[in-house]
């Protein structure tokens, strides 16, 4: 195998695999909700939107989804519209998989000794805290994987589109600028499936607050981790090689038939 082949094709390997992995743990594990403030012992914020109050509250998600953010600007630059569509249908498609090997695992009868092991810490059935942390509602899994997928589509549209007008200036406008605007529809897509069309039903002015403060966070996120889309650019430079990192944008900038 050509060495410069090798090296972009295994590139792209470990970044489908951490973009994967970080998809599917931040699905998992944003069933919990934490408090910013109280996290970093900070004062109580107490927003007020829409008619609305609250405090910095957000799913452990949003500790996971900046990484896949950062990695969708990465693999559109360097492999184009066609790398992202096919890693996000691929992760929509294993994380689906994933619930559904939950769901199964949960039907399954817990031995006797296993409920109550936990007794001492506190977990006095461990198969109802099993089945409550990984069956997440059909709603919430439903609104997050069509956000998700809506998000990712929008990002590449968006990125490409930037980068017809820039060329290869302005890395920074259009990663960051298609994760802002990607984000902003990702973050009322999956509420409204989730809690307005689901059982909760949320008010409309609810769901605009919560909307606006979940997206105010990926705002400053999305702002915030531009520096590493610098320096996954000299990283990938450097283990390509310049010649090959350069042919991979060219290709990928090329990609973009039916815009």
């Amino acid at each position: 195998m050509n060495i410069k082949t090798h090296r972009a094709t295994r590139l792209f390997v470990v970044l489908a695999g951490i973009f994967i992995a970080n998809a599917v743990l931040a699905e998992f594990v944003g069933i919990k909700v934490f408090a910013i403030e109280t996290t970093f012992g900070l004062p109580q914020f107490n927003w007020e939107l829409f008619g609305q109050t609250g405090t910095l509250n957000f799913t452990s998600g949003v500790v996971l989804w900046p990484v896949v953010f950062v990695l969708t600007d990465v693999v559109n630059e360097y492999y184009g519209r066609n790398g992202v569509r096919f890693l996000s249908f691929l992760a929509v498609g294993l994380i689906s998989y994933a619930f559904v090997v939950a769901w199964v695992v949960i039907q399954l009868a817990p031995a006797d000794w296993w409920t109550t092991s936990f007794e001492a810490q506190g977990v006095p059935d461990l198969q109802t805290a099993f089945a409550a942390i990984y069956g997440q509602g059909m709603w919430v899994i439903v609104g997050s994987l069509v956000a998700f997928l809506i998000g990712q589509l929008l990002d590449v549209a968006i990125f490409h589109r930037i980068r017809l007008v820039t060329g290869e200036r302005l890395i920074w406008l259009r990663a960051t600028g298609s994760t802002l605007v990607s984000q902003f529809v990702d973050s009322f897509v999956v509420l409204y499936i989730a809690f307005v069309l689901g059982p909760q039903h949320w008010p409309i002015n609810q769901f605009l607050a919560i909307g606006t403060v979940n997206y105010a966070y990926k705002f400053l996120a999305a702002l915030a981790l531009t520096p590493l889309i610098y320096a996954a650019h000299w990283l990938i430079d450097g283990y390509l090689g310049n010649a090959v990192a350069n042919e991979l944008k060219a290709q990928a900038a090329a990609d973009r038939a039916d815009y």
